[in-house]
């Protein structure tokens, strides 16, 4: 079961929609790490994504997508409480978009890669070594194929 919130941090666009992001998030969650759960993606301007980037990432450009993985209070465990809550994804659309030109990609494909990438980060996922970004970006291959896209490391120039 999924709980998603979708936020607009600049005018609403016509895609993604709500329907949309929660089949690609459905689809990135079939990796049986994740049974029932809630996240938020928020969509958001150059300027709010620079913003966080150097808060979190000490980089000083924007950037596609941003994870932010929800640590369970210290306690709730031993409780045997948990709160379903996944994490946050921040996506910038006019990275999004200015990528999807650039590397001549469908925009619905990068979009949906994007939401990918994110939510397997949520999920503990990364390409920090090699071995880890092989693994990722398998995964990533095999849910975009699931969903119907083409393989978004392969070269589309």
């Amino acid at each position: 079961m999924l709980q998603l919130d979708l936020q607009w941090g600049i005018d609403p666009l016509p895609f993604p929609t709500l329907t949309v992001c929660q089949r690609w998030v459905l689809a990135s969650l079939a990796t049986d790490k994740v049974e029932t759960t809630e996240l938020t993606i928020r969509i958001v301007s150059l300027e709010e994504s620079r913003a966080l980037n150097r808060e979190y990432r000490g980089k000083e450009h924007p950037t596609n997508v941003l994870s932010f993985s929800f640590e369970q209070p210290a306690g709730l465990s031993e409780l045997g409480e948990c709160i379903p809550y996944l994490g946050d994804l921040v996506i910038c659309a006019d990275v999004v978009v200015q990528e999807a030109k650039q590397q001549n990609k469908a925009l619905e494909a990068h979009w949906a890669h994007m939401v990918v990438h994110g939510i397997l980060h949520l999920q503990g996922y990364d390409h920090i070594e090699e071995a880890d970004a092989l693994e990722m970006e398998a995964l990533e291959v095999k849910i975009m194929k699931q969903l119907g896209y083409a393989n978004p490391y392969c070269d589309h120039l």
